[in-house]
């Protein structure tokens, strides 16, 4: 009898933790992406080049092949990069704000306006290099870690501020 009645079937929405039905989720910038590639792939590429150049001037073929190793994994961190970004998103509901991320190790964390004791706007020199900025939820839980990367400075001010005053309102029904 799956289908009918209250009980979720696969793919109808309902019953799916990672995508609650009717939540319009924004996504964070793609130049987190970029900025991400910067510090993870551009060290590989540069220890790459290193081995390679070591190798032809030293005439050792094994230390030429060495290089093979950082590369590839250049080239898989460039791609896993991509789709982990593709995955962050947040929805600000009316009770509360969503916030999910990760391919294999899914996650959705769910905070409530009401427990928000504050907000930080963070931005590291490499993000302001990109123009990013990172909203950092904190909560009375020690193991709150709502936190949203790769916004533009401008969108994070705005989250922060109207974050903050959901959080004061629900504060002052309480």
């Amino acid at each position: 009898m799956a289908g009918t009645g209250g009980e979720a079937t696969p793919g109808d929405g309902r019953g799916e933790p990672f995508d609650p039905p009717q939540v319009e989720w924004t996504r964070v910038s793609p130049r987190l992406a970029a900025a991400r590639r910067v510090v993870t792939c551009g060290p590989l590429l540069l220890i790459a080049a290193a081995l390679a150049v070591l190798g032809v001037v030293a005439d050792t073929s094994w230390v030429v092949l060495a290089a093979a190793a950082p590369l590839a994994v250049a080239v898989w961190a460039w791609l896993v990069i991509g789709r982990q970004v593709r995955a962050w998103g947040y929805a600000e509901r009316a009770d509360d704000l969503l916030v999910r991320r990760g391919l294999s190790w899914r996650t959705v964390v769910v905070v409530p306006y009401g427990r928000m004791q504050y907000v930080d706007v963070y931005a590291g020199p490499v993000d302001r290099l990109f123009g990013l900025a990172k909203v950092q939820l904190h909560t009375a839980s020690a193991r709150s870690d709502a936190y949203i990367p790769g916004l533009a400075p401008h969108e994070a001010a705005r989250l922060r501020d109207r974050l903050a005053s959901r959080g004061e309102a629900r504060l002052a029904g309480l």
